[in-house]
């Protein structure tokens, strides 16, 4: 629900906790503070809408629940070291700064296989 409005007293009523004991619970657990993160998913969302969609960057702001472009801009380079309009014109696409969703749980990573290919 990263497009919609989160508020850390929803947040802490849904899961039965006080807003204080969810956020130290979250931050022990994580190690990330809960609005840091939320920023943090959001932003990354938003990238992924940058490089994938042609909408404008005010539109992806505001969907994301950043209050202006400037806002946007401002949290966006902190996180990925380049302004918006830059990171959707780059030839490549760095996974820098994109921050996955926390996996709670029993999750492992796929084994590496080795693989020969015939020469050509």
């Amino acid at each position: 629900h990263l497009d919609q409005p989160l508020s850390l007293d929803n947040v802490a009523h849904k899961a039965g906790y006080s807003k204080w004991h969810l956020q130290r619970m979250f931050k022990n657990i994580t190690g990330h503070a809960i609005g840091a993160y939320i920023r943090s998913r959001r932003l990354s969302k938003a990238a992924v809408a940058l490089r994938l969609t042609g909408r404008p960057i005010l539109d992806i702001a505001l969907q994301y629940r950043f209050d202006s472009q400037q806002t946007f801009t401002r949290a966006f380079k902190k996180q990925f070291n380049q302004t918006p309009a830059s990171y959707r014109r780059a030839l490549d696409w760095s996974s820098f700064g994109l921050r996955p969703p926390i996996r709670m749980g029993a999750f492992s990573m796929p084994q590496p296989t080795m693989v020969t290919l015939p020469e050509t």
